[in-house]
């Protein structure tokens, strides 16, 4: 056994030096250069700037291209993110200052031209890497001045790009780029033209030490009026947690406590049966729920999820999600999801043996399929859209090939393992109360004691609590904006657990002190439901926030976003049925049930 699991962690750990050892390297270079030395530039991708989803290989539009355009070989994160790396026409040898040198000239034929001015108008950027340092910048501009109508627009392309690269003895620091605003090509007609692509570079000496290089990018993150919200969306978080946590102890804990003392001395009157209504439910409370295997895959799925995201944010917290770090988070989230669904089997099987399921091969297969199936599903759809408009967000056959090896080969035996660890793992299910043979009947209730008020009332408060933060995190990772700031975004997930387990633990309550039993789902339901509020906060923050349009983006961004949302419906519900089992064991253990 103790072989088995080092053997396992072996794996872990080449797992992830394979995926993080070497992945911000250029071709296996060290960073050091001397003067003449190639460095290292590639062309990644071209698109319109409000689209991040949106972007396409870097010579789908007409520039110069290379004698011999060569890939680089790319990591799966990298992949998974969208990149796809080329060399780039430019040759910016260490120290090899030129104020104005040809890249090539080009004839542009009709269509190349009405390429160019679609891209133009659609505000479409470029992106390179030069010693692993990222680079933007736009490709043309829209004069606007003075016109009303669209037709009158004029569109320009731009021809000359200065590079202004800093350097620290033999290392890269900084690269900038800016374009000449007086060398244009007009492209607002469809006729053939000739352009000359020119750059320059220049190089300046700076003392930034190479260690430090990367802070311009999160320094935006760390601006004292960003930090000022940050903190102010902490502030406002633990206010709602000390609300919730004041209302639990003064009304709850008192109503209990006045519960306890009158079960003590058997003093039960007829009158109060509405309030401690939970007392003459102990022969159902613990009557198994309906659908059990499903009830146990959806906890099994949510805790590997909710193991994964520890996961992430420890990575994150000790910096391995660094600015630019390439597809490093994509890399991240593949191999931490495979190795934690030993956690999913493991949960699910043996949770659904405590609830006396026999068909647990069964249950395993709906464990692996609960999360990963609609995940699968809406994949299939987005890639397909992907492959319509020859964008790079479509995946390599290859890839595809890598992903479904590492399900067949890492994800799927170590859920078979975790299962068949789950059903010999033998464990009872403790209830303190024994179960009736025949269920108590519900009392009619009222319209607000329903699933679905329920749930917006669970889900209102956790989200309330997060929703200054979420516009950050959208703006990262649906648009330019960079998010460094993991300490303060890992206080948010903590507090939105607690206020999670509370605001299912209060409801629960009172569900049972209106004799209402079924309470598993429920709790289950109620404590994920945050999830549909941050679905919902994606349409406000689409159509409200954000210039994001047309058919791909709008897939991508809604088809995405739903699997994420419903990757915290199953999280954070498998947080609140866990402090609602917690509560509903502890006060049922604390009276005296005949």
């Amino acid at each position: 056994m103790g072989t088995s699991r080092g053997g396992l962690v072996g794996v872990a750990i080449l797992l992830l030096v394979l995926c993080f050892g070497d992945h911000a390297r250029s071709d296996g270079s060290d960073h050091r250069y001397k003067a003449g030395d190639p460095v290292p530039l590639y062309a990644n991708k071209v698109g319109p700037f409000h689209n991040p989803s949106e972007t396409y290989r870097y010579f789908d539009l007409p520039f110069c291209e290379p004698d011999h355009i060569k890939d680089k070989k790319e990591a799966l994160g990298e992949v998974l993110n969208g990149d796809r790396l080329v060399d780039a026409p430019y040759k910016l040898d260490f120290l090899s200052d030129h104020d104005s040198k040809t890249v090539c000239k080009k004839k542009l034929s009709k269509d190349d031209v009405a390429s160019f001015r679609s891209a133009v108008s659609k505000d479409y950027y470029f992106q390179m890497y030069y010693d692993d340092l990222p680079i933007w910048g736009f490709i043309g501009k829209v004069d606007k001045e003075g016109k009303t109508d669209p037709s009158e627009y004029k569109y320009f392309l731009y021809k000359h790009i200065n590079f202004d690269i800093l350097y620290n003895k033999d290392r890269v620091i900084e690269i900038n780029v800016h374009t000449d605003p007086h060398a244009l090509a007009d492209v607002t007609e469809d006729r053939d033209m000739d352009v000359e692509f020119l750059y320059s570079v220049k190089w300046k000496e700076t003392p930034t030490a190479f260690e430090k290089r990367m802070e311009k990018y999160s320094s935006t993150s760390s601006l004292p009026h960003h930090l000022e919200i940050h903190w102010f969306s902490i502030i406002n978080s633990c206010v709602t947690v000390l609300l919730l946590t004041g209302f639990l102890a003064t009304i709850l804990m008192r109503v209990l406590k006045n519960d306890f003392v009158k079960y003590a001395h058997d003093d039960e009157a007829a009158d109060d049966q509405e309030e401690t209504g939970w007392k003459y439910i102990h022969g159902d409370v613990f009557r198994y729920p309906k659908n059990k295997s499903l009830f146990a895959a959806a906890l099994g799925s949510g805790t590997q999820l909710f193991t994964l995201t520890f996961f992430i944010f420890g990575l994150a917290l000790v910096g391995v999600f660094y600015p630019y770090n390439r597809g490093a988070l994509f890399t991240a989230l593949v191999v931490i999801y495979a190795l934690t669904s030993g956690v999913a089997g493991y949960t699910a099987t043996s949770f659904y043996c405590q609830l006396e399921g026999t068909n647990w091969v069964r249950n395993l297969l709906l464990t692996g399929c609960l999360f990963c199936g609609p995940l699968f599903l809406t994949f299939c759809f987005l890639n397909t859209v992907a492959i319509v408009y020859s964008a790079t967000a479509a995946l390599p056959f290859g890839t595809i090939v890598v992903i479904v090896l590492i399900w067949m080969l890492v994800t799927s035996p170590l859920l078979v393992l975790g299962g068949i660890a789950g059903k010999n793992s033998k464990a009872e299910f403790q209830a303190p109360c024994r179960t009736t043979k025949y269920p108590r009947e519900i009392p009619p209730l009222p319209w607000y004691r329903g699933t679905i008020p329920q749930m917006a009332m669970a889900g209102f408060l956790p989200f309330s609590a997060i929703y200054i933060e979420l516009y950050y995190i959208f703006a990262s990772v649906w648009g330019h904006r960079i998010y460094t700031i993991y300490s303060i975004l890992f206080i948010v997930f903590i507090i939105l657990l607690i206020v999670t387990a509370f605001i299912t633990v209060a409801l629960t309550y009172f569900q049972l002190a209106s004799e209402d039993h079924e309470w598993w789902w429920r709790s289950f339901l109620c404590g994920g439901s945050t999830g549909l509020f941050i679905y919902g906060y994606c349409l406000y923050y689409y159509y409200a926030r954000s210039d994001m349009s047309g058919f791909m983006q709008t897939s991508f961004f809604f088809g995405y976003m739903a699997c994420i949302c419903y990757g915290f419906f199953l999280m954070l519900g498998t947080v609140g049925f866990r402090a609602a089992l917690l509560f509903v064991r502890h006060i049922y253990r604390s009276i005296k049930c005949e």
